[in-house]
C-alpha cells in the first residue's frame, strides 16, 4: 500500500462510470469539470462521504446513536484516507441571534477581554465607575494634610421628594446629632418641615475629627456611613469633597454595574441582553405601508386595510374606532393623505384621554368611557395576545422588523453597554470591519497589569481577525447576521476558523471556496489553501476557478461531458500535464487553445435608462447610478464594495415596489428614473426552486403539466376515463397513498436521526399500479420524471411544447439533470438556471428587467460560454440583463461596466468607473480594469 496516495478502486456513486484513481495526500488538489460531469459525486459523495463513516464508525455506540449511520458509498475501495473535513457553501446559520463574531468565536474572547479588563462608566455623568475598599477610602483620606478639620457624611437620600419626617426622627434615635439638609449642616431637632413636592437632598453627619495619624477612627466612621447609605461616603475637607462607593455604581446617580462577567456580555443570556427585544435587536412594529398601501382613499373606502371589511358590518371595533375619529373630528371621507400630522397620530396610536361613548349592542346602546387604541397599538397588542394561528398570522401580515425602541438594534441592556475597552463598548467593537478590528488592537493601549491578564485572550482575537482577513472577508462586521452572508462568505469564514485550528493530517474537501471573490482577492485565498497544505494536510477543492488551478499542485477533470456523458476521468495531473492533454476540455481553456471570445461590437441599448439617484444603503456613499435598457450590463466591484447593496437593495426592491409589490422595501435611496420603461422585473437568486422532495424542475417549468396532458390524451388513459390530475403524484387520484406520492417514506427515530426509506407499496416510484399502467410511447410517468433532460428532448422530439421547454434547460447547461430530480438536492446555481429556464420560456416584451447574482457559480468555463449565450439571447431579444459577477468572462463580454469600490466595507461604496470594458481597462483605479486589460489583449 502507498502511504503517500489517497488510492480508489471502482467509484460508482451517482453517474460515476467505476473509477480507479490515485491522489496524491499532503497536496493542493483540484477536482474540475463541467457541470454535472461528477466532480462532487467523487470529492463530497465518495471520499468525504467515507472519510466521515469511518471516523464516525470509529466512536462508541453511544456517541454514535447521535450522529446517526453514514452510508458507504458505492465503491469498491479506498486506502490511505484521512479523517475528512467538508467545507462547503451551505450558509452558516440562520438563526437570528448567530453573527459573524459568534459563529467565528470572536465573539467569545471579546466577552472575556471586557469582563476581565473592561472599564465602566455612568451613561450619564460619563465618569468610571469603580468600587472601592474601605482600606482604600482610609488611605486616600490619611494623604490629607494633618490637622486638617474633617466632616464624615452618609449621602442617605439623594434627590427624592417628600418630607422624610420618619428618616429624621429614626436618625435622631439612633444617637445621630446632625444633617446635611440641601446644602446647609444644622441640628436633627432644627430641621424645618420640608416640602413633599420637591427633591431634597439629605446627608447625616456621622462624624467631625481632625485628621491625625490615628487611622482606626476614620475607618469606623467610614464603615459606618457606608452602612447607613448603601455603600455611599462623602469626606468634606474645607471646600472640597470627595465621594466614595464600596459598590460598582456612580458617585453621583447610583447608577450601577453587577460583578463584571462574560455572560453580562451575551445578548443570548438573559443577564445580558436587552429586556425588550431579549437581545435580538429587533422588535414587530406595524408598517404603515403595509396598513395604508393606498393612500389616495378615505377610511370609510377601505384606505386602512385593517378596517376595510368590517365598515359595512358596523361592528363593535368599527364603531370604537368611529367614535375615536368622532371626538378627535377626523373626517372619515377625506383621503388619507390629506389628513394632518396629528390626526394620523390619533388614527394610528389612539386618544390621549378617556373618551365617552356609545356602543350599539343586539340589546340596546351601552356607555362606555375609556382610552380608545389606535389601530396600530391594536393590532401589535393583539399579535402577542392571540392564541390562533389565522388570527396571529392576519396581524403578522400588517408587522414589519423595527430597531428595538430601548437598544436601538445594540442587543445589549444599559449595564453592558456601560462598559469600555479602549474607549469602545463591545457593540461598537462588533461594528468595526475584521480589517477596523485588527488596527484597532495594533493601537490598543493597556496599563501594564491589564496587559498581563489579558495577553492570551488578545492573540487569540488577533489570530482570528488575522485569519478572516486573509481569506477576503476584510470588509465584514461582527455584527453582521450570519444568514444575510452569502454561500462563498460563509464558506471561507468556516475555513477561517478551520485554519486557526491549526490541525494537520486532515483531508479538506472544499466547494468552490472562490464563490464571490473579486480576482484582486483571489491570491489571499490561495496563500491560505496554500498554507494549510504545508500544514501536513490534504486539499481536495471542487473548482472552476483559473488561478487557482494554475497554482494547484494537481488537477483531475472529470468529464468528458455531463450526466450519463461524464463520470470518467478525462486527464490527472500537474497543471501543466492536464493543458497538454488534447482530450480535456478543462486542459483546452487553460493553455489557450479554446477560449470565450470577446463581442466584436458593444450594444449602445435602445435609448432609455434607469437612473438611480442617491443611493445610500448599507456602505453606498450616496451614489447616482445610470443602466442603459436593452443592454447586458455587468455590476462587479471586490468583495464587500456594495454591489448587492445597489442592485438587490435599491434598484431590484426599488422597481418591485414600485410595480405594486407594497410588502418589498427598497434599500434607502432618494429615487429611481425611467420606471415607465419597465412592466416586469425577474430577480434570478440561488434560492433553491422549492423546499421539499416534491418540487423539480419538471414541476418548476411548467413541462410537466404538458407532459401530463399528453398522458391523459393516450388511448389507454382515455379508455379509463383518467384526466390529467391522475398523473400527478401532489393530490389523490393516480399517486400513491402509502407515501402520498413522496416516493419515500420518512420514519421517525426519536432521538435519532429521521430515516429515509423507499415506500414499499410503489417501490419509491410515487404513483400507484393503475397509472402507471398508462403509457407513452412505452414508457410510463414514473420513466418519463427519471429521464435526464437531454434524454427528454430526444423521446419528446415530436412534441415542440415539451421539446421547447426542454431544449431551453439544455441551453443554460442543466442537459445532465433528471426531470424528476429533487429540488433538495439542486445546488445554488443549478437552481438559479433553472429559474432562468422557466423565464425564457415566456415571451420577450422589450421591457423586461432581468437581474441575476452571480449566475456563474459552479459553472465550468465551457458551460460559462453556454450561459452567455443564453444572456446574450435575451438582450438581443429587446430586454435588459443586469448581472453582479466577478467572471472575467462575463465581465469581458459586457456592453457596460458599473465597478464598485474601490475597496470593501466602509471604504467602498462609490462608483469607481462606468462605461465599456474597453474603458473600465483605462481607469487605473479600478482593480477590475487591471484584470481585464490582460483579458481584452488576448
Amino acid at each position: 500500500m502507498k502511504h503517500d496516495v489517497i488510492t480508489i478502486k471502482g467509484a460508482r456513486e451517482n453517474n460515476l462510470k467505476n473509477i480507479d484513481l490515485e491522489i496524491p495526500r499532503d497536496q493542493f488538489v483540484i477536482m474540475t469539470g463541467v457541470s454535472g460531469s461528477g466532480k462532487t459525486s467523487l470529492a463530497f459523495d465518495t471520499i468525504y462521504a467515507e472519510g466521515q463513516r469511518r471516523y464516525v464508525e470509529s466512536l462508541s455506540a453511544y456517541a454514535r446513536q447521535f450522529l446517526g449511520n453514514s452510508e458507504k458509498p458505492d465503491v469498491d475501495s479506498i486506502e490511505g484516507l484521512s479523517p475528512a473535513i467538508s467545507i462547503d457553501q451551505k450558509t452558516t446559520s440562520n438563526n437570528p441571534r448567530s453573527t459573524v463574531g459568534t459563529v467565528t468565536e470572536i465573539y467569545d474572547y471579546l466577552r472575556l477581554l471586557y469582563a476581565r479588563i473592561g472599564v465602566p462608566y455612568c451613561p450619564i455623568h460619563h465618569e468610571p465607575i469603580t468600587s472601592q475598599t474601605i482600606k482604600q477610602m482610609v488611605d486616600r483620606v490619611m494623604e490629607l494634610p494633618d490637622k486638617a478639620r474633617l466632616m464624615i457624611l452618609a449621602p442617605v437620600v439623594h434627590g427624592k421628594k417628600g418630607t422624610h419626617k420618619d428618616l429624621l426622627e429614626k436618625l435622631a434615635k439612633e444617637g445621630y446629632v446632625r444633617a446635611r439638609v440641601d446644602g446647609d449642616v444644622m441640628l436633627l431637632e432644627d430641621v424645618p418641615a420640608l416640602e413633599k413636592n420637591k427633591k431634597h437632598d439629605i446627608d447625616v453627619v456621622v462624624d467631625r475629627i481632625v485628621k491625625s495619624e490615628d487611622r482606626s477612627r476614620v475607618h469606623d466612621s467610614l464603615e459606618t456611613a457606608l452602612r447607613l447609605s448603601d455603600g455611599l461616603a462623602v469626606v468634606v475637607h474645607g471646600d472640597e469633597e470627595i465621594l466614595f462607593s464600596s459598590n460598582y455604581s456612580c458617585k453621583y446617580c447610583g447608577f450601577s454595574i453587577p460583578k463584571l462577567e462574560p455572560r453580562l456580555f451575551s445578548f443570548n443570556a438573559p443577564f445580558g441582553a436587552c429586556p425588550t427585544c431579549k437581545g435580538l435587536g429587533i422588535t414587530m412594529k406595524v408598517d404603515v405601508d403595509y396598513l395604508i398601501p393606498n393612500r389616495s382613499l378615505s377610511i370609510r373606502e377601505g384606505g386602512i386595510t385593517y378596517y376595510k371589511n368590517i365598515i359595512a358590518k358596523d361592528n363593535i371595533e368599527w364603531q370604537r374606532f368611529r367614535a375615536l375619529c368622532e371626538h378627535y373630528q377626523i373626517d372619515l371621507d377625506k383621503p388619507i393623505k390629506e389628513l394632518s400630522k396629528k390626526e394620523m397620530r390619533y388614527i394610528l396610536y389612539g386618544a390621549d384621554e378617556p373618551i365617552r361613548y356609545q356602543i350599539k349592542t343586539r340589546s340596546g346602546y351601552m356607555d362606555k368611557y375609556e382610552v380608545i387604541e389606535g389601530v396600530c397599538t391594536l393590532i401589535e397588542r393583539r399579535h402577542l395576545e392571540t392564541t390562533s394561528s389565522m388570527a396571529r398570522e392576519w396581524y403578522a401580515s400588517f408587522l414589519a422588523e423595527a430597531p428595538c425602541p430601548d437598544c436601538g438594534g445594540k442587543r445589549l441592556n444599559e449595564q453592558a453597554l456601560a462598559v469600555y475597552v479602549g474607549g469602545k463598548n463591545i457593540y461598537e467593537w462588533t461594528q468595526m470591519s475584521v480589517k477596523q478590528a485588527l488596527q484597532f488592537m495594533e493601537e490598543l493601549q493597556l496599563t501594564k497589569q491589564q496587559m498581563d491578564i489579558a495577553r492570551l485572550i488578545l492573540k487569540e482575537i488577533k489570530e482570528r481577525l488575522s485569519f478572516l482577513n486573509d481569506v477576503g472577508l476584510a470588509y465584514l462586521t461582527l455584527d453582521r447576521l450570519a444568514g444575510t452572508l452569502s454561500g462563498g462568505e460563509a464558506q471561507r469564514i468556516r475555513l477561517a476558523t478551520q485554519i486557526g485550528s491549526h490541525l494537520s493530517g486532515v483531508l479538506y474537501v472544499l466547494d468552490e471556496p472562490s464563490i464571490g471573490l473579486h480576482q484582486r482577492d483571489n491570491d489571499r485565498l490561495i496563500n491560505s489553501l496554500k498554507n494549510m497544505r504545508d500544514l501536513g494536510n490534504s486539499l481536495i477543492v471542487v473548482e472552476h476557478d483559473e488561478d487557482t488551478m494554475r497554482a494547484s499542485d494537481y488537477i483531475i477533470d472529470i468529464g468528458p461531458g455531463a450526466g450519463v456523458h461524464g463520470g470518467e476521468v478525462v486527464a490527472a495531473g500537474t497543471p501543466e500535464e492536464v493543458m497538454a492533454n488534447e482530450h480535456s476540455i478543462t486542459g483546452a481553456y487553460l493553455s489557450g487553445r479554446k477560449r470565450i471570445e470577446v463581442p466584436k461590437d458593444r450594444r449602445k441599448g435602445n435609448g432609455k435608462k434607469l437612473q438611480i439617484v442617491d443611493a445610500y444603503e448599507n456602505n453606498l456613499k450616496h451614489v447616482n447610478a445610470t443602466i442603459p435598457l436593452g443592454t447586458f450590463t455587468v455590476v462587479t466591484g471586490v468583495s464587500g464594495s456594495g454591489k448587492s447593496s445597489l442592485v438587490t437593495e435599491v434598484l431590484s426592491k426599488g422597481v418591485a415596489h414600485a410595480l405594486g409589490r407594497v410588502r418589498i422595501k427598497p434599500g434607502k435611496h432618494k429615487k429611481i428614473k425611467g420606471l415607465e420603461h419597465i412592466d416586469k422585473i425577474i430577480d434570478i437568486s440561488q434560492d433553491p426552486i422549492g423546499r421539499t422532495p416534491r418540487s423539480n424542475p419538471a414541476t418548476y417549468t411548467g413541462v410537466f403539466d404538458d407532459i401530463r396532458d399528453l398522458f391523459a390524451q393516450t388511448p389507454e388513459a382515455k379508455m379509463r376515463g383518467y384526466e390529467k390530475g391522475r398523473f400527478s403524484f401532489n393530490v389523490k387520484g393516480g399517486r400513491c397513498e402509502a407515501c402520498q406520492g413522496d416516493g419515500i417514506l420518512r420514519i421517525s427515530m426519536h432521538f435519532l436521526p429521521d430515516v429515509f426509506v423507499p415506500c414499499e407499496e410503489c417501490g419509491g416510484k410515487r404513483y400507484n399500479e393503475e397509472t402507471l399502467q398508462v403509457t407513452y410511447k412505452g414508457k410510463n410517468i414514473y420513466d418519463v420524471l427519471e429521464m435526464s433532460v437531454e434524454e427528454g428532448i430526444s423521446f419528446f422530439s415530436s412534441v415542440h411544447k415539451i421539446k421547447h421547454k426542454l431544449q431551453i434547460l439544455k441551453d443554460v447547461g442543466l442537459g445532465y439533470i433528471k426531470l424528476g430530480q429533487s429540488a433538495t438536492t439542486l445546488s445554488g446555481g443549478e437552481a438559479q438556471r433553472v429559474k432562468l429556464a422557466s423565464e425564457l420560456q415566456k415571451k420577450a416584451t422589450g421591457k423586461t428587467l432581468f437581474l441575476l447574482d452571480e449566475p456563474t457559480t459552479g459553472l465550468h468555463t465551457a458551460d460559462v460560454a453556454k450561459l452567455l449565450e443564453v444572456l446574450q439571447r435575451i438582450v438581443d431579444n429587446g430586454d435588459t440583463v443586469i448581472v453582479i459577477e466577478h467572471n472575467l468572462d462575463i465581465i469581458k463580454c459586457a456592453d457596460y461596466i458599473i465597478d464598485i469600490g474601490p475597496e470593501g466595507g466602509d471604504e467602498g461604496g462609490n462608483i469607481v468607473a462606468c462605461g465599456t470594458p474597453e474603458e473600465i481597462a483605462q481607469v487605473k483605479a479600478s482593480y477590475t480594469g487591471q484584470y481585464l486589460q490582460k483579458v481584452l489583449k488576448k
